[in-house]
């Protein structure tokens, strides 16, 4: 069997955007698993923080490669407009849109983790609890115009990551840093 060229992106296009999405989810969970303490057990807050700075810069290559290769999937219908402004492309207007701005405001908020340290700590935190919301716009985006849902292994991960991330930002919220 051939692959052609569209075939191609769009598999590429699909391994990159889940890739990326399992990325931020662990540099979410990691994060928020820094201050609740729940993975004290599995060694210290160093180990736990290596694994949320790693993660927060694995997916911004990962996005990049999902991005270019929709950007030359033909099918795809989508320009560098598109991927930047919000609710600009005229195919999936909704998805397409959600997702453009979904990457501005992580874009917006690893630039500013490399500018925290000259910003006002609660400048900072601000900006940062940002990455919840564009969390959460990513998932939104992957259920309206991911097809992978349609997968049981796909589905159970991304329902599962999505749970976990609102067990441990409730716990957060409420509870503040637990015991370990």
């Amino acid at each position: 069997m051939r692959v052609t060229t569209d075939q191609f992106f769009w598999v590429l296009a699909r391994v990159a955007g889940l890739s990326s999405y399992a990325a931020l989810a662990i540099a979410l969970v990691t994060g928020i698993a820094l201050r609740t303490a729940v993975f004290d057990w599995l060694g210290s807050n160093r180990l736990v923080r290596s694994l949320h700075e790693f993660t927060i810069v694995l997916w911004i290559p990962l996005a990049g490669l999902h991005i270019l290769a929709l950007l030359l999937d033909a099918t795809a219908r989508i320009g560098v407009l598109d991927v930047v402004v919000p609710f600009h492309s005229a195919y999936g207007s909704l998805a397409i849109g959600v997702g453009a701005l979904s990457f501005d405001l992580l874009v917006a908020v690893t630039v500013a983790a490399y500018l925290k340290r000259r910003m006002r700590k609660a400048v900072w935190l601000w900006v940062h609890r940002l990455s919840y919301l564009a969390f959460a716009l990513v998932f939104l985006h992957a259920v309206l115009s991911g097809t992978d849902f349609s997968d049981p292994v796909v589905s159970a991960i991304t329902w599962g990551t999505a749970a976990a991330l609102l067990t441990l930002g409730l716990a957060r919220v409420l509870a503040g840093r637990l015991p370990a």
